[in-house]
C-alpha cells in the first residue's frame, strides 16, 4: 500500500511524503528483502512544466530498510 501526503507547493514545485508499505520480491534498492514486509517514506519533489512533470527528486532513507530488516 501506498499513501501520498502533499506537504507543500510552490508553482511549479510540489514537494511530498510517501508512505510505504509492501512486501517487494528479491532486491530492493540492493537489499535482499526477498518478500519481507517493509515500511518505509519517501521524501520526493516534483517540477512540473506544461502540465506535465518534467523533474523529480526522490530521498529514501535507506538506513531505516536495513533497520527494519536486521540488515
Amino acid at each position: 500500500a501506498t499513501k501520498f501526503f502533499a506537504v507543500g507547493a510552490r508553482v511549479p514545485h510540489i514537494a511530498a511524503r510517501l508512505a510505504f508499505d509492501c512486501a517487494p520480491v528479491g532486491e530492493f534498492m540492493g537489499l535482499p528483502v526477498n518478500g519481507r514486509r517493509i515500511v518505509f517514506a519517501e521524501n520526493v519533489f516534483y517540477r512540473f512544466e506544461g502540465g506535465l512533470v518534467r523533474a523529480v527528486w526522490s530521498v529514501i532513507d535507506k538506513a531505516a530498510i536495513e533497520a527494519h530488516l536486521g540488515a
